[in-house]
C-alpha cells in the first residue's frame, strides 16, 4: 500500500477507491482501528456514487508509523483530564493525529475533502475541521464526542472491556473479541462476523502497545466544545441511541456546539456501522456530501 509522510516523519498508510477526479472523502477510523475498520463493501457503496474514497491507519495501529517503546501513564493522564488538572507529557495529541489525517491530503494532492470520522476518528475529523478549516468541505461526526468529561463517557461495563488488557494469543484474541458486543448493536450483534473481522484484524497488526498512547492522546487534547462553536462548515452528527462505549450525549452535545449541525440518531446502532444500516448510513452521508459539493 502506499505511504505519506507526516510532520516528524510518520509514515501513514492509506488506500484508496474510485476515481481521483471524483469528489474525495476522507475516512478517518477510531481508537485502536485499523483502516479495514472501513469494510471496502461499504466504501464501495460510495464509489459507486461518484465519490474517490480514502482510508489511511492512524499512528500506532495498523501498518503507519508505531512509536515503539514510547512510554506514557494513561491512568495519570485520564485523572488529571478528568479532574481538570496539570497534564503529565504525552507523546503526541489528536492534533498531531489531525497533522497525518493532512498529510495525506497533501500527499495526494487534494486541497479540500469531505471528512468522515468513527468515535476517535471524530474526534481526529474535529480537530481537522478547527485547525486546518480551509481543508474540510464537510464533516461528518460518527459516534464521537467534543472532549467534554460530562458528556458521552462510557458506561460500567463498556469501561471494562474498553481498559481490560487484550488477549495475546490469535486464537484467544478472535474468540474474546465477542466481549465487544456489550456496545455493538444488541439487534444486529453477529459472533461469527464478529470472529472474522477480529482474524483480519490480528493478522494485518496485532499492536497493542499502541491503544495506551492513542488513549492517552485523546483525555490530554481536552474540550473542543468552544473552538466547535466557531466552525463554519457544513456538519453532520450520527448516533446510536445503543451506543454504551461513547454515549448518546456525547453525539447530542457535538450537534448542540457546531453551528447549524445535523443529528442523525438511530435507536438500533451501538458503537459499530452494522451492515443493516448501511443503506441509512450511506444514504445520509452521501446527501450530507451532495448538498455541499
Amino acid at each position: 500500500m502506499p505511504v505519506a509522510i507526516a510532520p516528524n516523519g510518520i509514515h501513514i498508510e492509506y488506500d484508496v477507491m474510485g476515481d481521483p477526479s471524483d469528489p474525495p472523502l476522507l475516512w478517518i477510523m477510531g481508537f485502536t482501528a485499523q483502516l479495514i475498520a472501513w469494510p471496502e463493501e461499504f466504501m464501495q457503496l460510495f464509489v459507486d456514487l461518484g465519490y474517490f474514497v480514502i482510508r489511511f491507519d492512524n499512528r500506532d495501529c495498523g501498518l503507519s508509523t508505531k512509536l515503539d517503546g514510547v512510554v506514557v501513564d494513561t491512568n495519570a493522564v485520564i485523572k488529571a483530564a478528568l479532574l481538570e488538572d496539570p497534564l503529565p507529557a504525552v507523546p503526541y495529541t489528536l492534533s498531531d493525529m489531525a497533522n497525518d489525517a493532512v498529510a495525506v491530503l497533501d500527499h495526494l494532492g487534494i486541497a479540500r475533502a469531505h471528512v468522515i470520522g468513527a468515535s476517535m476518528g471524530g474526534m481526529i475529523a474535529q480537530t481537522v475541521a478547527i485547525e486546518h478549516p480551509s481543508r474540510v468541505q464537510t464533516l461528518t461526526s460518527i459516534m464521537s464526542q467534543t472532549g467534554d468529561p460530562e458528556y458521552g463517557q462510557p458506561g460500567p461495563e463498556a469501561s471494562a472491556v474498553l481498559f481490560a488488557p487484550p488477549e495475546t494469543d490469535r486464537t484467544a484474541y478472535i474468540e474474546g473479541s465477542v466481549k465487544y458486543a456489550v456496545w455493538q448493536s444488541k439487534k444486529y450483534f453477529d459472533p461469527v462476523a464478529t470472529k472474522e473481522r477480529a482474524a483480519r484484524e490480528f493478522d494485518r497488526s496485532f499492536y497493542p502497545e499502541g491503544s495506551s498512547r492513542q488513549l492517552a492522546a485523546i483525555y490530554a487534547s481536552g474540550r473542543r466544545s468552544e473552538k466547535l462553536s466557531q466552525l463554519n462548515v457544513p456538519t453532520l452528527v450520527i448516533h446510536g441511541r445503543d451506543d454504551a462505549l461513547i454515549t448518546q450525549s456525547g453525539g447530542e452535545r457535538t450537534s448542540q456546539v457546531i453551528p447549524g449541525a445535523h443529528l442523525l440518531l438511530l435507536s438500533d446502532m451501538g458503537h459499530d456501522m452494522p451492515q443493516p444500516l448501511w443503506p441509512i448510513l450511506v444514504d445520509s452521508i452521501a446527501a450530507h456530501v451532495k448538498r455541499n459539493l
